[in-house]
């Protein structure tokens, strides 16, 4: 049965290295059960830190994460899989295995260690593969993939994974455009929690519910798309100057960058 989607909360949230670098700091965030969350900002700004530390592969050294009113660090490594599942940034070496090995592999949080795949994780399996538009990739060695197609593969792996919580690290990095699209516009209709981290603002403001703005490892703005992007919050984020106008048929906020050589 597929879990419902989770509620997560930030409190005080800080990563501070071994060496004394603060690397995130002060972090308060929320994502509502079942709404997509965009986590933009420009490089460096803590983006894909705070990611990690939300799903447990780094630990934060100050704050807390509660995930549907949970200690995320109380539960343990099995647990916490069956709750939140990750689409990361770089996609891992997968050792000799096909794509439909790879995505099987998604269903290990619900499994001894012992039990084999059953019909029902087959027949998973191919339901992911299918709805991320890749199920002729089933038995091709994961290694033999382009980025774009290991991408897809990952989040098919995520969804047999049937998360309460979902993250993603650019989860459009190495697609092309179609199949940008096509990824954003089927995370809206998964019933999880999506946390999303987004270079492109103007997928962010499209597909997203609410943002939050990251800068220097700091929340600085966070809201409905509508609100947080602003042509102040570019400028002095970004360091860009652009015009913000509204998209002629999503009616989402629309960017329009101006070239630096342009005349102020």
């Amino acid at each position: 049965m597929t879990p419902h989607p989770a509620a997560l909360t930030v409190t005080g949230l800080g990563h501070t290295t071994a060496d004394g670098t603060s690397l995130i700091r002060d972090v308060d965030l929320d994502a509502v059960p079942g709404e997509t969350v965009g986590l933009v900002g420009p490089n460096g700004s803590g983006k894909t830190t705070l990611l990690r530390c939300i799903y447990g592969t780094l630990r934060p050294t100050a704050g807390s994460i509660s995930i549907d009113g949970t200690d995320s660090f109380a539960l343990t490594v099995k647990e916490r899989a069956r709750r939140v599942a990750v689409v990361p940034q770089d996609a891992p070496g997968a050792f000799g295995l096909t794509v439909a090995e790879v995505v099987a592999m998604g269903r290990s949080p619900h499994k001894r260690f012992w039990e084999q795949d059953t019909k029902d994780d087959t027949r998973r399996v191919t339901e992911a593969l299918t709805r991320v538009g890749s199920a002729d990739l089933a038995h091709r060695p994961f290694e033999q993939l382009s980025g774009g197609e290991r991408q897809r593969a990952l989040v098919a792996r995520a969804l047999v994974q049937e998360p309460g919580l979902l993250a993603l690290d650019e989860p459009t990095n190495h697609l092309d455009i179609r199949h940008q699209l096509e990824l954003l516009s089927l995370l809206r209709t998964l019933p999880a929690t999506k946390l999303v981290v987004l270079h492109d603002l103007n997928l962010a403001a499209s597909y997203c519910d609410r943002l939050h703005v990251l800068d220097a490892g700091r929340v600085v703005a966070s809201g409905p798309p509508a609100d947080v992007i602003t042509e102040e919050l570019l400028d002095s984020v970004y360091g860009v100057r652009a015009r913000i106008g509204t998209h002629p048929t999503t009616s989402a906020p629309h960017i329009v960058y101006i070239p630096p050589e342009t005349e102020r």
